[in-house]
């Protein structure tokens, strides 16, 4: 049942431009309508169908944060394994300064450099890095004092060795479920772009929130849907990373 709700949220988002019936740009309608057969969720301040602006706006919502998630969960992840085998904790003092630092802020000092959607994906992976890793390391801690990896290190096997073969298959369920969870961070991060209209996309779902707020007691679906949609795809992406987790636990016991 989970696997069936999480793959019919991904599903919808990824292909929701082609079931768009309306452009997500040009007036449909009268500002604020309120549902029809025909607008099932209505129109918003310029009389756009919500509808179709939310369809058009999922896929790079979802594709934005999966990028900056694989390229933070790559990044603090390869800090990590590196910190758990050298046991130089120096390794990880730069990220911890970034941690210190609030997300929000790195958005923006990031967006004002680089106005697009690379400083976006940029700025979010910056983000989860530091905890990427700092999950990274505390996994191989538990494993690179195994007497499988001391005897790879004492034969003189090299890093990619030691990390492909003995590391990495008993540490690989715990990366990829926290990548699950720093996956929903990028999603709420990217929508906070758009909210605080630094979006990338005319649809950005985000940018449909606060568009949305002024006239949320004319048309409250207008609010509601956006809305939805970003707890939707959070609940989705946390019962994949959920189950990745489960899974995971037998390996480092």
């Amino acid at each position: 049942m989970k696997r069936a709700f999480a793959a019919i949220a991904a599903l919808i988002v990824l292909l929701g431009p082609e079931f768009a019936a309306n452009s997500p740009t040009k007036p449909v309608g009268v500002p604020y309508s309120w549902p029809t057969w025909a607008l099932p969720f209505g129109t918003d301040h310029l009389g756009r169908d919500v509808l179709s602006r939310m369809l058009h706006g999922g896929r790079p919502l979802v594709l934005t944060s999966l990028a900056a998630a694989l390229a933070g969960v790559l990044f603090g992840a390869a800090v990590g394994l590196a910190v758990a085998l050298t046991k130089r904790q120096a390794l990880m003092w730069p990220l911890d300064a970034i941690a210190a630092v609030p997300p929000i802020l790195v958005l923006l000092l990031t967006l004002t450099a680089m106005p697009d959607r690379v400083g976006l994906v940029l700025a979010v992976a910056v983000v989860g890095a530091p905890l990427a890793a700092r999950v990274t390391q505390a996994a191989a801690a538990q494993v690179v004092g195994r007497a499988h990896v001391e005897i790879a290190i004492a034969r003189g096997e090299n890093w990619a060795w030691l990390l492909g073969r003995e590391i990495l298959p008993l540490v690989g369920g715990t990366v990829l479920a926290d990548a699950g969870m720093r996956f929903v961070t990028s999603v709420h991060l990217v929508a906070a772009a758009g909210f605080l209209g630094l979006s990338v996309s005319d649809s950005d779902w985000g940018l449909l929130i606060v568009e949305a707020l002024p006239g949320a007691a004319l048309q409250p679906w207008a609010l509601l849907v956006p809305v939805l949609g970003v707890a939707v795809l959070a609940v989705s992406s946390n019962l994949f990373a959920d189950r990745v987790a489960r899974r995971s636990r037998g390996m480092l016991g």
